[in-house]
């Protein structure tokens, strides 16, 4: 069965995307984990300068991605550049602070000495649906 985006304020179609074969997902996998070993070995300045990147894109492309948020969604085009802010600004604050989250924690046990160390062990895959919950960038108080 084909995937289709559609246009939710016409029912219109906007595109048709072909299913992906089972060798497709595989070599899909298999490149994600090639990057990923990749990724390990960077210094976290070196990732903080690729989420940086990243959240520049976004807000450098900003109508780009609302135009197509709202295309796809329905959403406003005001929401949509929330959306797209938003996003920009969680990818800054994790090139931020992902140094601190990732460094080994030390516990204070009644005996002994105890470590908590993050290591990476390979490629998560996850599906969002496109009304996952979000945080509106109105509200200051929720907002990162």
């Amino acid at each position: 069965m084909a995937y289709e985006t559609i246009n939710p304020y016409n029912g219109k179609r906007v595109k048709q995307f072909a299913e992906h074969t089972d060798a497709e997902v595989e070599k899909a996998v298999s490149q994600a984990q090639t990057c990923f070993a990749i990724w390990r070995r960077k210094t976290f300045a070196e990732r903080a300068a690729v989420l940086s990147k990243a959240a520049s894109i976004l807000r450098s492309r900003e109508i780009e991605f609302a135009n197509l948020i709202t295309l796809e969604m329905g959403k406003l085009i005001a929401e949509s550049r929330s959306e797209v802010a938003l996003s920009a600004d969680t990818i800054d604050y994790y090139a931020q602070h992902g140094e601190g989250f990732l460094s080994p924690q030390t516990l204070a046990p009644h005996a002994g000495e105890a470590t908590i160390e993050s290591s990476p062990i390979g490629v998560l895959f996850g599906i969002e649906p496109w009304n996952s919950p979000t945080i509106s960038s109105r509200d200051s108080s929720l907002r990162i």
